[in-house]
């Protein structure tokens, strides 16, 4: 008896076993129609590779013989879902940097943080390592945006419309040099649709 119960027990942790699968960290994996890590990092590419080839990069340099500097400001999420907007800005501060088309400053929280790093090196590090205030890079242009969807449902399929808006805007002027849009849009069929 004490060996059928053992048995029957294993059987059943090993039919209630999580099973993990790994797969490459490009691969494209959605499983539930929503906004994932391949719609972030596409639209960040795709979004930065249109940015950098339009005329007020090189209005800019024939200007003032010198790359754009570069800011990320607020990407805001309006969606229906939870999106994490940190993962696509840094989806896209790799894709603006790695195109050697601009320079980059940190975000206003990462400057926050480096300033009281320089108040402590001013306090406790050695003259000679110190780095003074009043040193830093000032943005030329600062990229910001919207994330929204559209989702039509009918029974047990539903229609996932994501469109990405971003506006580089002038930080001397507040002009908008560049308008960027880019669309997804999802089919789910699904007997428990989620929204």
């Amino acid at each position: 008896m004490r060996n059928l119960v053992a048995v029957l027990m294993l059987v059943l942790v090993s039919a209630c076993s999580t099973t993990v699968e790994r797969v490459a960290s490009d691969s494209t994996v959605d499983l539930s129609g929503a906004w994932n890590d391949t719609d972030s990092r596409l639209v960040a590419e795709e979004m930065v590779a249109d940015v950098v080839s339009r005329p007020w990069i090189s209005d800019y340099n024939a200007d003032t013989g010198k790359r754009p500097v570069v800011i990320v400001g607020t990407i805001r999420n309006l969606s229906h879902e939870h999106i994490n907007v940190n993962t696509f800005v840094a989806d896209i501060e790799r894709a603006l940097i790695n195109s050697g088309r601009v320079d980059f400053v940190a975000s206003k929280h990462e400057r926050d943080e480096i300033r009281e790093e320089r108040v402590e090196q001013d306090l406790n590090a050695r003259e000679d390592t110190r780095n003074a205030a009043g040193q830093e890079t000032g943005a030329d242009f600062m990229l910001k945006g919207q994330i929204n969807t559209i989702l039509d449902v009918a029974g047990k399929e539903q229609v996932r419309y994501y469109q990405v808006d971003l506006t580089l805007i002038s930080m001397s002027d507040n002009r908008k040099v560049w308008l960027g849009q880019k669309k997804i849009k999802k089919i789910v069929s699904n007997a428990k649709i989620r929204y």
